[in-house]
């Protein structure tokens, strides 16, 4: 996980707001969203299985992240790996029963290593991520 300094640390925006000004870059809210805390996140590329992103962590202020009138607070962006096994496996010894089980591959490592040649373009979308928010933040 590499942290990216940008001007959004700490600002506030409505969820809707962030929601429309990043979709058009490429943004979407990540899966593991709760309730008070969710991110948003860019997938960079997707080769091998391998999948680079940018993730930016956001905060709800004052109601629930089912409302895109919410207030949330941004946190740090960060440049993060999923490794994802691709082995095949040769002998197809899965079995029957764990095929209904284990419909969804987990990462081999959560934190691999960020690839180098995706930072510079990572930054660039970030650059482009704080010019779509210019202006938009909600004054505390």
């Amino acid at each position: 996980m590499i942290p990216i300094q940008t001007k959004l640390d700490s600002r506030r925006y409505t969820l809707g707001t962030l929601k429309d000004a990043l979709r058009p870059i490429g943004f979407v809210v990540g899966d593991n969203w709760e309730y008070d805390h969710a991110h948003l996140d860019y997938k960079v590329d997707d080769q091998q299985g391998d999948q680079p992103y940018i993730r930016i962590p956001f905060a709800a202020l004052d109601d629930s992240l089912e409302d895109d009138r919410t207030t949330i607070k941004l946190g740090t962006p960060f440049l993060l790996e999923h490794e994802f096994k691709t082995d095949v496996d040769e002998d197809g010894n899965i079995g029957a029963a764990a095929t209904g089980l284990n419909q969804f591959k987990e990462p081999d490592d959560e934190d691999a290593p960020f690839p180098d040649e995706y930072k510079d373009f990572s930054l660039r979308i970030m650059e482009q991520v704080e010019s779509a928010l210019e202006g938009k933040q909600v004054m505390e």
